[in-house]
């Protein structure tokens, strides 16, 4: 058991999860608000040996050095990869200190939200500019998916099951998804091939620069469903002001640095609302955070 656990901010747990945390630790403190910096952090933490975090907050290697007491830092928020995460593992690592993230748990409010739009697009549903003269299904759609991770993947399949004839760019090759009927295609021929292209990178992956935006070309719809940006957002603006071309994305922050008038543009839709953040996602997260506190638990005390 850790003698005190603190959550530095909201962490998204439902309060059935919040209650479980005594489990675990002796003492529990739940913060309801962001902090302002590094300072306040430290101030926070204090001798506590536990820490939770969410996707709002950064505990860098100055915090984890002035923190000799922690242990186990749980992060409630997706870690794809040591890099791109908002603690320092490295320095964490060094210092003995656990660090567990989770991932896959809003992916289905992801498709959900894809379906809709898309849908809307097509049809000219819910007061948007048909994509197409005349009302399309999905059916017979030219897709392209960029990162066919577990988001990637589900996108893709919801919208094959749809019709669609979906081919896809990764890092590396996919046999099942190939044997499910996606095609493999380089990126720039992916991006010239399809009608609408679906970005699913993880965190700080700014794939698509100005020449795949070039090779893109013009009457497309880009989606990004990644946390931030998939691309260079300067190449995207001025992509997205061309004749014919539409984005969707969630959040503001997955556009990235855009001119203060990209969101007010005819072609751009945002609802500025997190897509994965569902009452089922919530509880899936809770799950989550909760196991890595038991796992940490078991590995710290042998």
């Amino acid at each position: 058991m850790f003698n005190k656990l603190v959550a530095i901010e909201p962490v998204s747990l439902i309060p059935s999860a919040e209650k479980k945390l005594g489990d675990y630790a002796r003492e529990v403190i739940m913060y309801p608000d962001i902090p302002s910096d590094d300072e306040e952090i430290l101030r926070r933490i204090g001798d506590a040996d536990a820490v939770l975090l969410s996707y709002t907050s950064r505990i860098t290697r100055s915090v984890i050095e002035r923190s000799p007491n922690v242990r186990y830092i749980g992060m409630c928020c997706s870690l794809y990869s040591e890099e791109s995460a908002n603690v320092d593992i490295a320095c964490a690592r060094e210092r003995g200190i656990r660090v567990l993230g989770i991932r896959d748990y809003g992916d289905r409010g992801v498709v959900e939200y894809v379906l809709h739009e898309l849908v809307g697009l097509l049809h000219g549903f819910g007061g948007k500019k048909m994509l197409r003269d005349e009302p399309a299904e999905i059916t017979g759609l030219k897709v392209g998916i960029v990162g066919l991770g577990v988001s990637g993947k589900m996108i893709a399949e919801a919208l094959q099951f749809m019709g669609a004839e979906v081919s896809y760019y990764s890092r590396s090759r996919k046999r099942d998804a190939e044997l499910a009927g996606m095609a493999y295609k380089p990126l720039p021929l992916l991006l010239e091939k399809n009608e609408v292209i679906f970005t699913c990178l993880n965190k700080n992956v700014l794939l698509l620069q100005k020449p795949e935006f070039e090779a893109l070309g013009n009457g497309k719809v880009l989606f990004n469903t990644s946390i931030g940006p998939g691309f260079d957002s300067a190449a995207l603006n001025e992509w997205v002001r061309r004749e014919g071309n539409y984005f969707f994305c969630d959040t503001k922050a997955a556009a990235g640095e855009v001119p203060a008038d990209f969101f007010d543009l005819q072609n751009v839709y945002c609802p500025a609302v997190s897509a994965g953040r569902t009452k089922q996602a919530f509880v899936l997260l809770s799950q989550k955070v909760l196991a890595n506190i038991e796992t940490a638990l078991k590995e710290i005390e042998g």
